[in-house]
This record gives C-alpha cells, structure tokens and sequence, in this order.
C-alpha cells in the first residue's frame, strides 16, 4: 500500500511538472506571436502619428533597426534560457522520483518476503513481483509519455526558434535591401552631381576659349590697325636721312605704292625739303589693285609674246625644213637660172645697206641692185624656183627680221 502510494505520488509529480513545462512553453508561444489586431491597429495608428519626418538620416534609421535587432535577440535568447533551465530541473525531479519509487519498492519486497513462510512468500513475492512490474511498466509508461511531452515541448520550441530565426533573416534582407536602394540612390546623386560638374566645367572651358578668342582677334584687329597705312594722305617734308624704304615702314605702306602716288621710282633719292604724299589706305589699296593689273597684263603679254616666239620659232624651223627639203628636190626640169627672194625697195643705197646689214645678221646672204625705181635688198640666190619660194615663206616668218613683203624675183 506504501509502494501504490509512492508510486502515485511520483506520477503526479511527473504528471505536474509535464503540465508546468507545458504551460511554460505555451506562455513562450504566447510571448512570440503578434500582438492582437487592435493593438497592432493602435501601434500602427501611433507609429504613423509619430512617424518621423522623412528626412530622418539614414543612418539613424540604421542604427534604430540594429537596436531592434540586438533587442529581440536578447528577448529570444532569455527565452531559451529560461526554458532550457526549466527542461533541465524537470529532468532532475523525474529522476529523483523514478530513483524514490524504485528505492521504496525493493525496500517493500524485501520486508515482505523475510515475514512471510515459503509459499506465501513465494506467492506474494510472484504478486509484488507482478505488481512491480507493472508499477515498474505504468513508471516507464509515464516516463515515455513525458519523454514525448518534451520532446513534442523542443520539437515547439525548435520551431518558435525557427520562425524567429526566418523573422531575423527577413529584417536582415530588408535592412540589406535598405542599405543597397539607399547606395544606389547615392551613387545615382554623385553621378548626377559628376555630370553637372563636368558640365559647368565644359561651360566654363567653352566660355574661356571663346573670351580668348576674342581677346586674340581685338589683339590682331589693333595690331593690324597698327600695321595699316593711314586713313587720310598726309603730306610729309623729307628730312634728313630720310628714303623711300624708311618712309614705307613708318606709314605701313608699300615701297611701290609710295613710289607710284609720288610719280617716281622706288629707287630714287629724295632730296631734303622735298615734299611727298604718304597716300591713304584707299589710296593703297587702289594702287595695289592698278600694280596687280598692270602685273596681271604684263604676264598676259609676256605669256603672249612667249606663244608668237615659240609659234615663230616652230614656223621658222618648218620654213628652214621645207627649204632644205627644196634644195633637195631640184631637178634639171625646174626653170633654169637662178632665182632671188626681193624683201624691200630702199629709197637709197644707205638705206639698202642699213637693211642688208640686218639680214645678214639674221644668217641671209643678201645683196643689193640699184634700179630705176629704188635700191633693191635681195636675199639669194636659189636654184631653182621651188627652193626660192621656200626661202620667201622662211623669210616672211623670221621674227628676227620682221618683214611680211617677201616675193620671190628671178635673178638671171
């Protein structure tokens, strides 16, 4: 009767203890999960009235979300003590009442059989033996029974811990994701703020290239001012040491043009007294204008008389070439005698002479015969007809005599 007694007794220090551990888990439970609707209602109602401006620094903002953090570790982390505590002394007083029962029942059975006969004992012993056993079994039976109720206690607590483990997890990414909007949005600043003042650094470039610029083209415009003759003519007394070339340089005006609006040569000499006429821009520039034409005509004349030197040349060279080429082809069937090419009618013999003199120069022989009318000048002879005609057509274009009147005459 004292062992049932003790038996009970244990069993419902394990049965109270088990709802103990059960009530705490619970109350664990409780203590992670949200807050009611009408209070989340009233914090949210109280977090939007006391919601910070949004100007709040990020930083700060930061710091707060740390705070948090570190704060429901510590809330979570006591938790777990308080509950590994509890697991820990219901552990203890179990096994404390397990070792009681077990104490009490040998010490039962071994006062029983020493005061019992043989049979007796050994009948009671078979009946406590069996009523041990199946104290011993309904023991083990409660003890299996709280041994799933703290396991299914860790298998609650494991998942509350889980579930706040996935809670931390999420305010990390959420705090990650802050982190990262906010250096995107940072980056994004400087990279606008870079591209403003690489703008009005460009400005500012562009700006002082085109101040110098300008400055460059008012330096030039003044030194150009400089550099130009004057405005108006101005009359200047030379003095002593005083040229064409210097007074040129002084007013900034051509040598030629100086010379030109005085009517003299660029290399005469001034004499001292003498007064000039320093011509005005306009006046140079009208000066330059009649010297580039007058230039400009000189190179077309001196190109033409280069084409009439080279057109007579080449006519002079085909005249020398058909007259060898009909001194080559006389034959005994060609007037006989000899012939003359007659190139003028002198009034005189001086004058006959003075003309001979010139062809003979140009390479002719040429011979002069008085008549009636005048002194002829005749170049010859040929031989034949043929060749006299090609002497007149390479004496008609000769430059060097100048003379178109050619013809041929027969000489005897």
């Amino acid at each position: 009767m004292n062992f049932s007694r003790q038996a009970l007794l244990g069993i419902g220090m394990i049965i109270g203890g088990s709802v103990m551990l059960y009530a705490m888990v619970q109350q664990i439970g409780d203590n992670s999960q949200p807050a009611p609707t009408s209070a989340m209602v009233e914090s949210s109602s109280t977090e939007q009235t006391t919601q910070p401006p949004l100007t709040t620094d990020i930083e700060t903002e930061k710091r707060i979300l740390a705070q948090k953090q570190k704060e429901r570790a510590a809330r979570v982390a006591e938790q777990e003590r308080r509950a590994q505590q509890f697991l820990l002394e219901q552990e203890a007083a179990e096994a404390e009442a397990l070792a009681k029962a077990r104490a009490e029942s040998q010490q039962y059975i071994t006062n029983t059989t020493a005061a019992d006969d043989s049979d007796s004992a050994a009948a009671k012993k078979k009946d406590d033996t069996a009523s041990a056993t199946a104290s011993l079994e309904g023991t083990e039976s409660s003890e299996s029974a709280d041994s799933n109720t703290a396991q299914a206690a860790a298998a609650e607590k494991l998942k509350t811990a889980q579930q706040q483990e996935a809670k931390r997890q999420a305010a990390l990414k959420e705090q990650q994701a802050a982190k990262e909007l906010a250096q995107r949005q940072q980056q994004a600043e400087q990279a606008k703020q870079q591209a403003e003042a690489k703008r009005q650094a460009e400005a500012e470039r562009q700006a002082a290239e085109q101040a110098a610029a300008k400055k460059q083209a008012a330096e030039k415009a003044a030194e150009a001012a400089k550099k130009e003759p004057p405005k108006s003519p101005i009359d200047y007394e030379v003095k002593r040491g005083d040229g064409l070339i210097k007074l040129a340089r002084q007013y900034n005006v051509p040598v030629e043009a100086l010379a030109q609006a005085n009517n003299m040569s660029p290399s005469t000499s001034l004499q001292l007294g003498q007064t000039l006429t320093i011509p005005s821009r306009k006046q140079v520039q009208r000066l330059e204008r009649e010297a580039a034409a007058a230039e400009k005509a000189r190179e077309a004349q001196r190109k033409k008389e280069e084409a009439l030197a080279k057109k007579s040349a080449e006519a002079k060279r085909d005249a020398q070439q058909k007259l060898h080429d009909a001194r080559q082809q006389v034959k005994e069937t060609d007037a006989k005698g000899s012939f003359g090419v007659q190139v003028a009618l002198a009034n005189d013999q001086a004058k006959a002479d003075e003309l001979a003199k010139k062809f003979q120069a140009a390479g002719y022989q040429v011979k002069t015969s008085p008549t009636s009318r005048g002194v002829r000048v005749i170049v010859g002879p040929e031989r034949g007809k043929v060749a006299a005609l090609a002497l007149k057509d390479k004496i008609n274009s000769d430059p060097k005599v100048n003379t178109t009147s050619a013809w041929v005459l027969y000489w005897r």
